[in-house]
């Protein structure tokens, strides 16, 4: 697939936090600081397993996903678009001191994403409340 993109290779977990949004703003992060790509951590109110068991769920549920990395606190999945195939990859952090889950969705290539990221965000925890 041409719109595949790499695999980038700053995700996962350091020092408590997801990689930071790069300036392009087809990025969201629970995590960042400024407006652009500032979104909510997901809320949950069961267990931490209990959240990470059903965000998982909810993942597997939607099309064109695969789980690529998965941890007891975090979970990492690829979310392909339907008509080129772009992929965005999708990060979610299981913060258990905050009793939160720190999510990032970021696409791989191009610049705006239409609000694709952050939609894709609030579907997500929707489902998960």
């Amino acid at each position: 697939m041409v719109f595949a993109g790499k695999r980038p290779n700053n995700l996962g977990i350091s020092n408590g936090k997801l990689a930071p949004c790069p300036n392009s703003p087809n990025c969201v992060s629970s995590q960042s600081t400024d407006a652009t790509h500032k979104i909510a951590p997901l809320i949950f109110t069961s267990s931490p397993e209990e959240a990470i068991a059903n965000l998982k769920q909810i993942i597997e549920s939607l099309p064109r996903t695969k789980i690529i990395t998965e941890s007891q606190d975090y979970l990492y999945a690829e979310f392909k678009s339907a008509l080129l195939g772009f992929v965005d990859d999708v990060e979610f952090y299981l913060d258990r001191n905050a009793n939160v889950i720190q999510v990032r969705s970021a696409s791989r290539l191009g610049q705006s994403d239409l609000g694709v990221n952050r939609q894709r965000i609030e579907t997500i925890r929707a489902k998960l409340k």
